[in-house]
């Protein structure tokens, strides 16, 4: 035996011979579930009371509440919970990306102190559109370094893309998600009737993130937005009509499988050329500069859109290609160009993404409609081009909304 050599202890430690040094190999097992259901706060509904347990006679939960949520579903939650007997306490809080910061997070945690729960047998309940679930998701992992939650998305957007993975996070310094963690809920229940409440701009909004997937992977998804965008539009997916309900049922299916047969091989970014990253190079910076104005499924349609003609200008998808997919953005209201896109923001907002992507842009592109391929020599000349294009192509739709509204929850 040589002073290199490891010895394996036969328990994951690994220590050199005749040295001082020791290798600590670890695995943990992670499993969490996705629901897809209709009424969970109807009395007969369990799938809540099937996380945890109870500490003595009574379960007892830490509910966090988006504050629009509360006032149009309040009553609604609040008798579920009476009804099934739980020791509860519900905190509302005003969610949206200028308030996404430390400082909501630990407002959370102190009241989440104050309550109490049992480390492994008490989930906190987070009830409300993506930001809340970021903000409650970072502070549940960071809360005696990690505690059980279970999420209830009340947005589009939350039920296609940030209720399904295991991403938390806040905004800091300027910047979306600097911090953060992976952590996974336990359970994450996607009721489409919340979708009922929204006003058609957040429809919109998720439509984008599932126009995202159909882009890069889904070529019959991305059929079915082009034939029954407007009806999802208008029906906010709560089936009205019979084509509605199927349209509703199919797309949904589609987007969340999609979005989680990506991120199950890959869950902790250990590859950093990831499909699910297609229209996330630019649009965090162009997002955030523009405060209050664009949503984040409207900031991620327009880096879409240029994309889109960075990949057409390369020849990966035809100019009819093109133009169908600027057609299902103006179908699904969405804008495919804002006028803060000029040459410097967006090799600013190149330059800080390819410092998330370790060091190479890997950025997707799509092949034709339904494949993506990955790139690390796009150039400021090619975007300025790219952008020319779009600005031609695209539309500003700006948004209507008061800012207030504007960034009230993706």
């Amino acid at each position: 035996m040589t002073g290199n050599s490891l010895t394996d202890t036969s328990s994951g430690l690994y220590f050199k011979d005749h040295s001082q040094e020791w290798l600590v190999r670890a695995q943990k097992q992670i499993s969490y579930e996705v629901r897809l259901r209709d009424g969970i706060f109807r009395p007969e509904c369990t799938d809540l009371l099937e996380q945890g347990a109870g500490t003595s006679d009574r379960a007892r939960r830490f509910i966090v509440v988006d504050r629009n949520v509360e006032l149009m579903h309040g009553d609604r939650i609040r008798s579920y919970f009476e009804f099934h007997g739980f020791d509860y306490s519900i905190m509302v809080v005003e969610a949206n990306e200028t308030l996404k910061n430390l400082d909501t997070a630990t407002r959370i945690v102190s009241e989440l102190d104050t309550f109490g729960v049992a480390r492994r047998k008490e989930p906190l309940i987070v009830i409300g559109g993506g930001v809340l679930m970021d903000i409650v998701g970072l502070a549940a992992s960071l809360y005696r370094r990690g505690a059980p939650f279970v999420r209830v998305p009340t947005t589009l957007i939350g039920l296609v893309d940030a209720g399904v993975g295991v991403k938390t996070g806040v905004n800091f310094n300027g910047h979306k998600n600097r911090l953060g963690t992976y952590t996974p809920a336990d359970l994450t229940l996607l009721d489409r009737q919340f979708l009922g409440t929204l006003d058609r701009r957040h429809i919109g909004n998720g439509l984008a993130e599932i126009l995202k997937i159909a882009l890069i992977k889904d070529r019959a998804l991305f059929g079915s937005l082009e034939e029954y965008g407007p009806t999802l539009l208008d029906e906010k997916f709560q089936g009205v009509s019979a084509a509605g309900d199927r349209a509703a049922r199919s797309v949904l299916h589609s987007a969340i499988h999609g979005m989680l047969d990506e991120l199950q091989p890959n869950l902790w970014e250990a590859t950093l050329e990831r499909c699910v990253d297609y229209g996330h190079t630019f649009s965090p910076t162009v997002e955030m500069r523009a405060l209050p104005e664009l949503l984040h499924g409207e900031a991620v349609c327009v880096d879409m859109a240029l994309t889109t003609v960075i990949a057409w200008r390369r020849g990966l998808l035809t100019e009819a290609e093109r133009d169908r997919i600027f057609a299902v953005m103006s179908l699904l209201e969405l804008p495919s160009w804002h006028p803060i896109l000029d040459p410097e923001v967006l090799v600013n907002a190149l330059q800080d993404t390819v410092r998330h992507r370790d060091g190479l842009q890997r950025l997707p592109l799509p092949v034709g409609i339904g494949d993506v391929t990955f790139v690390n020599d796009v150039t400021p000349g090619e975007l300025q081009a790219a952008v020319a294009v779009q600005q031609e192509l695209g539309d500003a739709r700006l948004p209507k909304a008061s800012g207030e509204q504007a960034v009230r929850d993706r």
